[in-house]
């Protein structure tokens, strides 16, 4: 096998061989540079090898080394490729050129320029440097180094890149992408911006599968988008996971799982997996078996559980949270952390007003604790149980309960309360303390 190898090298050696270089042009010179001789070739100069063909102002041919230098206008043409520069330095026996002067590539489909590159062009490869710039008529690539595959569309970048069309852009140290294909990879310090939707996705590694309208994000992902809400003022939204995807059908859907944290102004979560969906303007939040935990959701002084939760926004505002299965809901009185009113049933609508708690609805198996108030003054406890119960909240306190379908209520009246707090609580009960700061999530570090 290494044989055929060493032939098959020998005959392809061969043949480049066997391609005469030739220089024409209007005046010839003879001489020599140090101790090489040379033929310098002044006006109309013509350099042709095989299916390369140079023009240029000036050319000086390093007779021993089959090399020709070529200077002023530089025009290189091999099939569908046109390069243009001032200077190109050309290696005959290996068929490439160097310029150390700004350089532009087009083959038709393609412009790729930079401030000096190398062509190889038995290859059909170009390697440009500093400040390069491809242009393929749909997206932008910029970087420091490029290395273009002609024949199968596909460039390779690497340092400072970035790659742009006319809705998003993604910033990466290195990557690679296939035109044709629409596949495209990035490494480190990933960074996609979407100026319509506000978004900013940060990331280690990037794969974009442009066919089939999907992209995944991994290494630390991090969502940020701000928003403005119906009262003017900027909501940021993040949202952190391992894995993050973008799944395009007839909604855009992206979908953050495994460790998922989530913030939005006062709201926060802890979860298995989030889709957000902008057109809806809907986050949806589900377990990911019946052996992992459930989802948290904090919302000022409330905190929230169940297996499947859907948030709709409104305006930009918390407009509803509808919880399904194992539904429960503690609150905190501010001015009594001790104190929390509890409900729990199959399942659970919460209303906003405003971004504020405005009442619940529960269905099936309700069960609650609420503490009563007058005028701010503790006054006991009322345990209850039915079919389906309405609560109504104001400043987090509840205001007014209606029970339906076979109520129960029990009273417990203050003196036997104060202290024993802890001792009133629903089967569900549990006091949550992983709800993740801004800091963290903004702050998240590499892996």
């Amino acid at each position: 096998m290494q044989k055929v190898i060493l032939l098959l090298f020998i005959f392809i050696s061969s043949l480049i061989a066997q391609e005469e270089l030739t220089v024409t042009g209007d005046l010839l010179k003879g001489g020599k540079i140090g101790k090489e001789s040379v033929q310098e070739w002044v006006d109309n100069v013509v350099m042709t090898q095989g299916e390369v063909k140079i023009t240029c102002n000036r050319a000086i041919r390093f007779l021993a080394r089959n090399e020709v230098e070529l200077i002023g206008n530089v025009v290189a043409v091999q099939d569908t490729i046109t390069i243009l520069t001032e200077h190109i330095r050309y290696f005959g026996d290996t068929k490439y050129a160097y310029s150390d002067k700004a350089i532009i590539l087009n083959d038709g489909h393609t412009i790729l320029s930079a401030k000096s590159g190398f062509y190889y062009f038995n290859e059909k490869r170009a390697r440009f440097k500093d400040e390069v710039d491809l242009f393929d008529g749909l997206n932008k690539l910029s970087s420091n180094l490029l290395i273009y595959y002609n024949d199968i569309n596909k460039s390779i970048a690497t340092g400072d890149v970035r790659i742009s069309d006319s809705l998003s852009s993604i910033k990466s140290d290195s990557l690679i992408n296939f035109k044709e294909d629409q596949l495209t990879y990035a490494y480190g310090n990933v960074k996609i911006t979407n100026p319509e939707n506000n978004i900013v996705i940060t990331g280690e590694y990037l794969e974009d599968l442009g066919k089939t309208n999907y992209t995944k994000i991994t290494g630390n992902p991090l969502l940020t988008q701000i928003d403005t809400s119906s009262t003017g003022e900027l909501d940021t939204l993040l949202i952190s996971s391992m894995i993050l995807e973008s799944e395009k059908d007839s909604l855009h859907k992206l979908i953050a799982s495994d460790s998922v944290k989530i913030i939005r102004g006062q709201f926060s979560s802890v979860n298995d997996k989030t889709i957000y969906i902008k057109e809806e303007e809907r986050i949806f939040i589900a377990r990911k078996n019946d052996e992992t935990k459930q989802p948290v959701l904090w919302y000022d002084n409330s905190q929230l559980l169940g297996d499947t939760i859907n948030i709709f926004i409104k305006n930009n505002n918390l407009n509803y949270i509808d919880i399904v299965q194992n539904a429960f809901l503690l609150s905190y009185n501010s001015s009594n952390k001790n104190r929390f009113d509890q409900i729990m049933g199959d399942s659970l609508k919460i209303f906003f007003k405003e971004n504020n708690l405005n009442r619940t609805e529960v269905d099936g198996s309700v069960l609650s604790i609420y503490y009563n108030y007058d005028k701010n003054e503790p006054g006991g406890l009322i345990k209850s149980s039915s079919g389906k119960a309405k609560i109504y909240f104001e400043d987090n306190f509840v205001t007014d309960v209606k029970l339906y379908k076979s109520p129960k209520t029990e009273y417990h009246p203050e003196k036997l309360v104060t202290g024993k707090e802890l001792e009133f609580t629903l089967p569900a009960f549990q006091i949550h303390k992983n709800k993740p700061p801004k800091e963290e999530l903004l702050n998240k570090p590499k892996k």
